[in-house]
C-alpha cells in the first residue's frame, strides 16, 4: 500500500538561506538547489552554487530525481542596464518515481509561499523533461527572452529530454 501524500514543510534554515540569497550583492550567477527529505517531510538545501553557468547547473541536477532551484543570473537589458533577477525552477525529469513527483508537486506552492519567492521570483518555470513542457508565467517570454533561451538550453543540453 502506498503512503498517502503529505505536503512537505520547508526547513527553517533553508527559509533563512533563501531570504539572504534574495538580497545577495554578488554579481555572479548563483543557484540554490533544494530537495525533499522524505523521512523528515521537509524541503531542505541540497547544494548552494556560486559562479555557475546554465550548462554547469544542468550537470548538477540528478538524472532521475526532481529538484527545486532558485537561480540568480546576469541579465543585460537592451538599453545597457544590467540586473540580476531570480528565477524559481521546478525540475522533474523522466524516470522519477510517481511518489517523488507527487511529493514535489504537492510541496512546490508551500515552498514558494513560505520563502516568499513570489515577491522575488516573478518568473516561475516548470521543467518537465519527459515531454519538454515548459510553463512560463508573468509574460516571461516578453519580459525576459534571455531567460527563456537559457531555460530551453538547459532542457535541451541536459540530454534528459524527449522531443
Amino acid at each position: 500500500m502506498s503512503e498517502s501524500l503529505v505536503v512537505c514543510d520547508v526547513a527553517e534554515d533553508l527559509v533563512e538561506k533563501l531570504r539572504k540569497f534574495r538580497f545577495r550583492k554578488e554579481t555572479n550567477n548563483a543557484a540554490i538547489i533544494m530537495k525533499i527529505d522524505k523521512d523528515k517531510r521537509l524541503v531542505v538545501l541540497d547544494e548552494e552554487l556560486e559562479g555557475i553557468s546554465p550548462d554547469e547547473l544542468k550537470d548538477e541536477l540528478p538524472e532521475r530525481q526532481p529538484r527545486f532551484i532558485v537561480y540568480s543570473y546576469k541579465y543585460q537589458h537592451d538599453d545597457g542596464r544590467v540586473s540580476y533577477p531570480l528565477c524559481f525552477i521546478f525540475s522533474s525529469p523522466v524516470g522519477c518515481k510517481p511518489e517523488q513527483q507527487m511529493m514535489y508537486a504537492g510541496s512546490k506552492n508551500k515552498l514558494v509561499q513560505t520563502a516568499e519567492l513570489t515577491k522575488a521570483c516573478p518568473k516561475v518555470l516548470e521543467l518537465r523533461h519527459y515531454n519538454l513542457q515548459v510553463t512560463f508565467t508573468n509574460n516571461l517570454i516578453e519580459s525576459s527572452p534571455q531567460l527563456c533561451k537559457l531555460m530551453v538550453k538547459l532542457l535541451f543540453l541536459s540530454g534528459k529530454t524527449e522531443v
